[in-house]
């Protein structure tokens, strides 16, 4: 019987995951800033037989998120953890991105998943087994010019999740960073640019499970958008920017409320 911890689980991909994953057997702890939306949320996930236990707290109180862990590992122990809340990068004018954004970005996309990931990381080596999930995206590796917070804290999310996959495969506990592309959420719905290859958040939640089930290394998608991210990480900085010009975009204030799941 699984225990399945999420956290932006209010909408979008973390919604998605909450949902596919809510099955008879299955005990599911999900969080998000906003209760009422998570709370519909759990609702759903019950009618499918799910356990659920919801918690709203944000992910950037360090001590309260470890405290919640711990209490929850305590009472049921942890077999998946996947850090998702997040909000999107950018300038709602599509200028530079203000030093006030910028810090607010580091301090949800990074510093809240690994307050997540680290105390789960210390439970699971005590048992000697269990699974994080780092959600991160195709911008860590072509980092998008309108948004270069958000895609260094993803870029930071896939180096940092590969290395303690690394060090910790020995001790039982297993890493995975997930990077999409283009995912419709509401978070999405508030994003001005071209979205190439965009899929549900049903579709994305489907493609993670399948990738966590398989304890990929890093799970990406789409496939070609995936290859050619990649790829663009070998090109000469010239063509590199050149390629990147056509994923020029504008988001608005909407999308920077924090924890209600990533928007890639």
């Amino acid at each position: 019987m699984p225990v399945i911890l999420i956290t932006g689980a209010s909408s979008g991909i973390g919604a998605a995951l909450a949902l596919h994953y809510a099955a008879a057997g299955t005990t599911l702890v999900l969080n998000a800033r906003g209760l009422a939306r998570l709370e519909g949320v759990a609702e759903a996930c019950l009618a499918k037989g799910a356990t659920v236990l919801t918690e709203s707290l944000d992910v950037r109180d360090r001590a309260a998120v470890g405290a919640w862990l711990a209490r929850i590992d305590a009472a049921h122990g942890l077999d998946l953890v996947i850090a998702n809340a997040g909000i999107n990068g950018g300038d709602p004018s599509g200028g530079v991105e203000t030093e006030a954004a910028a810090f607010e970005t580091v301090d949800v996309n990074l510093n809240g998943a690994l307050n997540v990931a680290l105390p789960g990381v210390t439970l699971m080596l005590a048992r000697g087994r269990g699974q994080i999930a780092l959600i991160s995206s195709l911008a860590a590796f072509a980092p998008l010019p309108d948004a270069p917070a958000y895609s260094g804290t993803k870029a930071a999310l896939l180096a940092h999740g590969l290395a303690l996959r690394a060090k910790l495969k020995p001790h039982g506990v297993r890493i995975n960073v997930v990077t999409p592309g283009y995912v419709k959420t509401a978070m999405g719905g508030d994003y001005e640019g071209w979205r190439p290859m965009e899929m549900s958040a049903e579709e994305a939640a489907r493609r993670i499970a399948r990738g966590l089930a398989r304890d990929d290394e890093i799970v990406a998608f789409p496939q070609p958008l995936a290859a050619l991210a990649r790829l663009s990480a070998l090109l000469p900085e010239r063509l590199r920017r050149l390629g990147m010009r056509d994923f020029a975009f504008k988001v608005g204030k909407a999308s920077r409320t924090p924890q209600d799941g990533p928007s890639r």
